[in-house]
């Protein structure tokens, strides 16, 4: 690292490609089927949004990048070569930046990893979810375990050696016996990471009508025990079970040698994502892309949402400012309690939570002072331990960390 590195600010930039095959049962994000020639135009505008953003940026250091969707591995591999090549010219990326592309089995034939690894990614997060066939068909994934087989192994013989992979449990028809092969399964493969998401059933999804909140008296919750879902679906795991599973991955996942840094996510010593690690420590982050959201500077903002708005700004008029000011639509600046708030319910997710020494440097007061009695209820509680001058959830907490976060709020 150089001086000027040094002394400049580090960033990390998130690459949104909105793009997929087809869109999953159980999907949320701003996602969409698309002719390849509007992959080649969103590719030609996405690059020239990272040049006009890389002119206000001088000042930072990019130390991690994350080119998701949508499913960005269905692009053609020269398109994200020349996004990666936009954000080189444009960025001042440091040598040892960690670099990751979300990928899906169904969509990543074996000579796009060349590509890949020739662009300076290194790093490959694979949407796995189940090992179980018959899951998968029912969470609507394009692909089967043997694709992603494929997959893993291609990756690991075009020299990948930090491969993350995406499971998810509390799916339709799912047993603790299903969710224990597919641990077994992938931990066999021993990549160095696994994400270990439990599914939300989202409104505005094809998920919400089968298993989301009907009439009074007819609701159809997930986690709702002896409740069925629309005829022809499996129903979901209730809270006993999703309460063993959550505990068995958490077990499993030790005793093969994953250590638990955050919530949902375990790897192997040293292979923790520093992306995501950015997100939850305030690391500034800049989202480049539709819908993409950013936080620089203590703002947030977000970018625009519809694909027709978002391919009519003009970045090629004067410096690209007024462009860029559309793009990102209304900032919100955090105030001093806001900022407070996050840095503990985004702090507290990972397992060696807070520090006293970093708030009271962050925010010119100690923590006791503002979040005193909350902290001395939870201890009494056993959800929150102190050790030295770091505060973390216990296990109990970690299992009930939504009610825990939410007693952070100001």
């Amino acid at each position: 690292m150089t001086r000027d590195d040094r002394q400049s600010r580090p960033l990390e930039l998130y690459i949104h490609i909105p793009f997929c095959e087809k869109k999953c049962n159980y999907c949320d994000f701003l996602s969409f089927r698309a002719l390849p020639q509007l992959h080649r135009e969103y590719a030609a505008q996405l690059c020239r949004e990272i040049r006009t953003a890389g002119k206000g940026m001088e000042d930072y250091r990019v130390v991690t990048i994350f080119i998701g969707g949508g499913t960005p591995s269905v692009f053609e591999p020269l398109l994200i070569r020349q996004i990666m090549e936009a954000v080189g010219e444009s960025f001042r990326v440091v040598p040892e930046a960690e670099v990751t592309i979300e990928v899906n089995p169904g969509t990543l034939l074996k000579n796009k990893l060349a590509v890949y690894r020739g662009c300076g990614i290194n790093r490959l997060s694979i949407g796995l979810q189940s090992a179980d066939n018959r899951e998968l068909s029912w969470l609507g994934r394009i692909h089967s375990y043997e694709d992603f087989l494929k997959t893993f192994q291609y990756a690991r013989m075009e020299g990948f050696s930090n491969i993350s992979v995406d499971l998810m449990s509390g799916i339709p028809g799912q047993t603790l016996d299903s969710w224990k092969n597919t641990l077994k399964k992938v931990t066999m493969l021993k990549p160095e990471h696994i994400s270990a998401y439990s599914l939300i059933v989202e409104e505005g999804t094809p998920f919400w009508e089968v298993y989301g909140p009907k009439e009074p008296g007819q609701g159809r919750t997930k986690g709702e025990a002896g409740v069925r879902p629309a005829a022809g679906w499996p129903a979901l795991p209730d809270e006993d079970m999703e309460y063993k599973i959550y505990s068995f991955t958490r077990t499993y996942l030790a005793g093969q040698g994953y250590g638990r840094y955050e919530i949902s996510n375990y790897s192997r010593p040293g292979w923790e994502c520093r992306h995501n690690i950015g997100y939850w420590t305030e690391v500034p982050y800049l989202g480049l892309g539709l819908g993409a959201s950013s936080y620089v500077a203590g703002e947030r903002f977000r970018n625009e949402s519809d694909i027709e708005r978002y391919m009519a700004l003009d970045f090629s008029a004067g410096d690209g400012g007024e462009a860029l000011e559309a793009l990102h639509g209304p900032v919100q600046k955090l105030s001093r309690e806001e900022r407070m708030e996050e840095f503990m319910f985004l702090g507290l997710r990972m397992v060696q939570g807070v520090s006293e020494l970093d708030f009271a440097a962050m925010f010119g007061v100690k923590l006791t002072s503002v979040y005193g009695p909350v902290l001395e209820r939870l201890k009494k509680d056993g959800l929150v331990e102190q050790e030295g001058t770091r505060i973390a959830l216990t296990e109990w907490g970690m299992d009930v960390s939504n009610f825990v976060l939410s007693e952070f709020l100001l």
